[in-house]
């Protein structure tokens, strides 16, 4: 897709993903049907992420026969992509979609349940959330504001990010503007870059503009319809900080709660469909969109240098000690609990997977 036809498309770039949160109409309600808004990160028909929450929606609203009809608004619409999860908060929406890392100014365990730096996988994150015991801090989490989490994509590991200048180093990262959100953001600071998040529809402009010499966003699929490639060639996977990245369904716990129990059923179980669906989307999509970066756009695929992957671990390590040494009690249950879950899941991962992954690139061929 080109990108100029992508974000005309959306809507979204630049000064549109400031529109101001006013003016927002009160939910409808006729005839014993709902209908509630659902206020996005994403731009709309965004690959992977902006698709999947409409089709969440969408899904939402066949499932319940139209008794809980779910409209959604992409970055920009309503509110500012950064400000989704307070317009929930503040009762301005019924719902959000994103990513619990934007968040970490309300609490920095909450980057747990997106995307840790050398954490957990796709499939580890998964088991955390669902059988060990993460979506009950989840909830702890988030009740302080009165909302819901649950999770609704996920992208798998990511790639590490666009850069001008090839890296040979970690002497090269020295005062490099990186756009990266996250946990993932203080490793990079730590590692010498001088790091800001941004939406998505603001990134290419500032990588253009020069106000960032690198950015990340997700990966192949993402990238390619962002046009990052039309200013930078070098690109880096697979990324250390972003191996799993999870999105999330927030709701207005409150008004969930009122809802009958069948329809509180409905957006519980579809939004775990959509999170397995949007897995498989990236799957599908993300080598397909490499092959037209490398092929059609002159894009150099290359790997971070063993000295910045080495000291990526090392200062991961030092932000997950931070966080089991806070003084907020919840960040530090939460961080022992990823721990403690993550020491578990990477054996399944190290001992089974990785080696029929790389017995399978070493021996088979069609």
């Amino acid at each position: 897709m080109d990108r100029r036809s992508f974000i005309r498309k959306a809507g979204v770039l630049g000064a549109g993903a400031g529109v101001a949160a006013t003016g927002l109409a009160a939910p409808a309600v006729a005839q014993g049907n709902i209908t509630w808004r659902m206020v996005t990160t994403w731009p709309k028909n965004f690959p992977g992420l902006g698709v999947g929450a409409q089709r969440l929606a969408d899904r939402i609203t066949a499932a319940s026969g139209g008794r809980l009809t779910v409209q959604v608004y992409s970055a920009g619409e309503l509110v500012p992509p950064l400000q989704a999860l307070d317009a929930v908060i503040d009762g301005s929406a019924e719902m959000s979609h994103g990513a619990a890392y934007y968040w970490q100014n309300k609490s920095p365990a909450l980057s747990f349940f997106t995307g840790v730096p050398y954490g957990m996988t796709t499939p580890e994150l998964t088991a955390w959330i669902r059988f060990l015991g993460g979506q009950e801090l989840w909830d702890e989490i988030y009740d302080q504001f009165g909302v819901q989490g649950f999770l609704s994509g996920n992208t798998g590991t990511q790639a590490g990010g666009w850069f001008r200048d090839e890296l040979t180093s970690l002497e090269d990262l020295k005062g490099i503007r990186f756009r990266t959100p996250g946990l993932g953001g203080r490793v990079w600071e730590k590692l010498g870059a001088t790091v800001t998040n941004m939406a998505a529809g603001e990134i290419f402009q500032a990588l253009q503009s020069g106000t960032l010499d690198a950015a990340e966003f997700v990966g192949p699929y993402n990238d390619l319809a962002l046009g990052f490639y039309q200013v930078a060639k070098n690109y880096y996977m697979p990324s250390f900080v972003e191996s799993g990245l999870a999105t999330e369904l927030v709701v207005d716990k409150k008004k969930y709660q009122e809802l009958p129990s069948d329809l509180q059923a409905i957006i519980r179980d579809v939004s775990q469909a959509e999170y397995d669906m949007v897995s498989s989307d990236f799957i599908a999509n993300d080598p397909r969109a490499l092959k037209t970066l490398v092929d059609d756009h002159g894009v150099i695929v290359r790997q971070f240098p063993d000295d910045i992957m080495e000291a990526g671990a090392k200062a991961s390590v030092e932000v997950i000690e931070e966080l089991r040494n806070s003084d907020d009690p919840l960040v530090k249950k939460t961080t022992e609990s990823f721990i403690e879950a993550l020491n578990l899941v990477r054996t399944r991962t190290e001992q089974i997977d990785a080696p029929y992954t790389a017995a399978r690139e070493k021996y088979l061929k069609y």
